[in-house]
């Protein structure tokens, strides 16, 4: 009896949500009232002065935005916005990547000529890390390939000196830029194979589809010297693996649909598939949990630690966001926390609605918008690392203490929405 009386009918309950909804916009009316009545002790900001980026720390994140076609980066302590890259023509913009050595980020753009019709352009973007402005660009010969998320698509090699891009247009093949001399050296064919794992200075492996990892070794000058598969490690048909992973060292951490963890070492000559294991068990499989998302896998190299987005769902939710990571010791396999993740449906909903944070439109707010979970996570690689969550349909990006699992604060207005995130 209890129970039911707590239940409530379809009618009943979206009246509770539009009463709240409505609480909610006459308190925020009541704070920015109080906000304009002391505009004039604000402080108006500068007009003109450009600001330069300091050293890149470990906690700088970018988030692509797919609507707005740029890539945000944020100071992931502080919640400040640090700067933006336009990335035009693109069907998800792909996060810059980063080089140390020449104090330069890297973006791989495309144009057409006609605006969005015409002749195509692809080519590599050079950046300032300081000023962010564009100071050269190299020509690709080839179309770059694009999917929902475009990871696995673009990467630079240990010691940046190259950048790999991938294109299917509409056999396979990997183009190889020398970052240094500023030239293509290189076009691979990957027949079978797809997507770029860098496992070192001149070596990066394919996922293919027999079930197996192909290793391209590069010579000195970039040109391709030797091709090496390992033994087929998973099902393409009865358990694919994600081709979203994370890297581990020398070696790569894939996932499959149900569960299991392969890890491929790179450490040796030939890629070897360690013993895999399941991040589930029996009661998992009785609660229907299973990975999913769409960048959902984060290893902490250090630490050996992996983290999963996981839901609850049957066969062909594989893409569905997860309201829980799950962490677990890449040694033994042994799951080591479970972190509930932030409601970011009211962090993104709050400022357009001017709620002040912890105030009592804001406490309405989050008791009658249901949390949507995340899609996307990455973590930073230091001593004391922080892990970002992202629901791909959202401007709004999470920052959670991987240890804990305490939410420290939220990135706000990071533009619409976009399934993506990047580390350095």
């Amino acid at each position: 009896m209890g129970r039911q009386m707590m239940q409530w009918p379809g009618r009943d309950r979206t009246r509770r949500m539009l009463v709240a909804v409505f609480v909610v916009v006459l308190l925020s009316l009541s704070t920015n009232a109080n906000i304009i009545a002391n505009a004039n002790a604000l402080e108006s900001d500068e007009i003109g002065r450009v600001a330069t980026l300091s050293a890149p720390d470990p906690h700088w994140v970018w988030v692509p935005d797919r609507l707005l076609q740029h890539s945000i980066l944020y100071d992931g302590d502080s919640g400040d916005v640090l700067g933006m890259i336009d990335n035009p023509a693109m069907l998800t913009p792909r996060a810059p990547i980063l080089s140390r050595k020449r104090s330069e980020f890297y973006s791989v753009d495309l144009d057409y000529d006609r605006g969005r019709r015409g002749t195509r352009i692809d080519y590599v973007t050079i950046y300032d890390i300081e000023t962010l402005l564009p100071v050269g660009e190299i020509s690709l010969p080839l179309k770059s390939a694009e999917s929902n998320t475009g990871l696995g698509h673009v990467v630079m090699l240990d010691g940046e000196k190259f950048l790999l891009v991938f294109s299917q247009s509409p056999q396979p093949v990997t183009t190889v830029v020398d970052l240094e001399d500023r030239k293509v050296v290189d076009q691979i064919a990957t027949a079978g194979c797809a997507g770029l794992y860098p496992v070192g200075p001149l070596r990066f492996a394919s996922l293919c589809g027999n079930g197996t990892v192909l290793l391209h070794v590069l010579a000195e000058d970039g040109r391709l010297q030797e091709r090496i598969h390992s033994e087929p490690f998973f099902d393409t048909l009865k358990d694919p693996v994600f081709t979203v992973a994370d890297r581990a060292a020398e070696s790569w951490v894939f996932v499959s649909f149900e569960g299991s963890v392969h890890q491929v070492d790179f450490s040796s000559g030939t890629p070897i598939a360690r013993p895999a294991w399941n991040v589930l068990n029996e009661t998992d499989r009785e609660e229907d949990w299973r990975p999913g998302g769409l960048q959902h896998v984060a290893v902490h190299g250090a630490s050996e630690q992996l983290f999963v987005v996981m839901h609850q769902g049957g066969a062909g939710t594989h893409k569905d966001a997860g309201p829980e990571l799950w962490r677990f010791d890449l040694a033994d396999g042994a799951r080591s926390g479970r972190i509930s993740v932030p409601n970011l449906a009211a962090d993104f909903l709050g400022p357009l609605l001017e709620v002040e944070p912890d105030s009592l439109a804001d406490t309405v707010l989050r008791w009658v918008v249901p949390n949507p979970g995340v899609h996307s996570i990455v973590i930073s690689q230091d001593k004391d690392p922080v892990l970002f969550v992202r629901n791909a349909e959202m401007g709004v990006v999470g920052v959670i203490d991987p240890n804990t699992g305490e939410h420290l604060r939220s990135l706000t207005e990071a533009g619409l929405f976009g399934p993506t995130l990047g580390v350095h």
